[in-house]
């Protein structure tokens, strides 16, 4: 969590930066509204803005909002008068935090609005191979392609691998591709230099910049314009960017994650996405199966959110009751993880007993969730899972998943050796020695097939 701190730091101001920092924020300082918006613009990224009641906290909103940048902001003050609390409510923030603070109170804010707090719950074999998997790739600077349906946990996955990476201490950032309008999306991943457009005010970093160091998160690839995959197939290639006006190219030092929801092969095929992106992202693939393949998960996850949400709500916590147990596991869940959360946060409302029963877990439309799901698709998704794990690498070394990524790439390249070697990113040479090193120890390797191939 960075949080940017916003006014004069006066005593009651600094008590509550050392509470924040206590619970885990990262914290940096400007004085003024128009530096908040500065530091911003020139890359220091802020996941919450904290800010004095007493600046123009309207102002500050309406010129990050100008610069398309949107950091939550809650406001500070002296006292709890509600019609201050109101004001700087109408301005725009999120939440109130009286001064003098309340330590439980700060970490609350902290964790309303972190993305960092949402754990990877998995006691399904089938999602256990997939984390085995990431956590043997997560410390190479390997991009990654993270796939699977809308609910399973792409950006959660995402934030796994950046926690277990040699770049867990640099910055996380992550762009929504589909949420940003394709005219826009082009100076939000590159930045734009002062006049590059109307309205470009000021030289204005991008999330690429913004990145150095640490990871970038490129959501829902699929949903980029095809005129910009092939500006950010040259940025991955070269680690270079070209800022929108800019007359020098930038260097960056970042590792790529991607997630999508949509089978890339077939868009390859449409024409609809560039084949030679593809081979750059998809070096590992972690692909997440859908909540109805991973039914050990349901119930852990239902038992976390039940948790998460009667303490969010500041009612008691209940067990979930065995009945409800038994038709959260048969139900099919077609929003996935999401469509469970939402679920059980109804649920802790609704409930009144001492268990969280059937009757209060609902569908979106208040429809009780059915209890009727044929055996025999229960049985087929366990062994669904079960046929995940046995094909995992769980038990493998790193060298073993090595070898086996640089022969099926081999395979996708019809036995092409410089092909291979530029989409796993590495020299023909050591290319070469690999396949030489596999043949002697008697593995099979993809003959060249063609006469142009390498």
């Amino acid at each position: 969590m960075r949080l940017l701190v916003v006014g004069r730091l006066s005593g009651l101001i600094t008590q509550a930066v050392k509470m924040a920092m206590t619970a885990g924020a990262k914290v940096a300082h400007v004085e003024t509204c128009e530096r908040a918006t500065q530091a911003l613009r020139a890359g220091q990224g802020a996941d919450l803005l904290m800010v004095d009641y007493e600046l123009d906290i309207a102002g500050l909103i309406a010129a990050n909002e100008a610069e398309r940048i949107r950091v939550p902001v809650v406001a500070c003050g002296v006292g709890s008068d509600p019609d201050l609390a109101a004001r700087a409510i109408r301005a725009g923030a999120k939440e109130f935090i009286p001064l003098p603070p309340e330590a439980d109170l700060i970490a609350a804010v902290l964790a309303a609005v972190s993305d960092d707090e949402r754990p990877l719950i998995a006691s399904d074999p089938s999602m256990q191979a997939v984390m085995a998997l990431a956590d043997q790739v997560a410390a190479s600077d390997a991009s990654i392609l993270i796939t699977g349906e809308s609910g399973v946990g792409k950006e959660v996955m995402a934030r796994y691998v950046h926690k277990r990476s040699r770049r867990a201490e640099r910055p996380f950032i992550s762009v929504n591709c589909a949420a940003i309008p394709e005219n826009l999306l082009e100076s939000e991943l590159f930045g734009h230099e002062k006049g590059a457009f109307t309205g470009a005010v000021g030289r204005r970093i991008g999330k690429f910049e913004e990145a150095d160091g640490g990871t970038l998160l490129l959501d829902e690839i699929s949903e980029m314009d095809a005129r910009l995959q092939a500006k950010l197939l040259r940025a991955i290639q070269e680690r270079e960017i070209d800022r929108v006006g800019g007359q020098r190219p930038v260097k960056v030092n970042i590792r790529i994650l991607a997630t999508s929801n949509r089978d890339l092969a077939q868009a390859v095929r449409d024409g609809t996405f560039r084949e030679d992106l593809l081979y750059r992202l998809n070096v590992v693939n972690l692909r997440l199966p859908p909540l109805r393949e991973r039914p050990a998960d349901v119930v852990a996850l239902a038992e976390h959110f039940a948790k998460k949400y009667a303490k969010a709500n500041g009612v008691a916590e209940r067990p979930i009751s065995a009945e409800a147990r038994r038709r959260l596991s048969l139900h099919r869940w077609a929003g996935n993880v999401r469509e469970l959360e939402n679920a059980i946060h109804r649920a802790v409302l609704l409930s009144s007993g001492s268990e969280i029963d059937e009757a209060a877990i609902r569908l979106p439309d208040g429809k009780p969730m059915s209890g009727v799901d044929a055996g025999s698709q229960a049985a087929s998704r366990a062994a669904q899972a079960a046929d995940a794990a046995t094909r995992s690498f769980v038990g493998h070394t790193v060298a073993e998943v090595e070898q086996q990524l640089i022969l099926d790439t081999l395979s996708h390249c019809l036995g092409n050796r410089t092909h291979a070697a530029n989409i796993l990113g590495i020299s023909i040479r050591t290319l070469r020695n690999k396949l030489k090193e596999y043949s002697e120890a008697g593995v099979l390797v993809p003959a060249p097939q063609g006469a142009h191939a390498a």
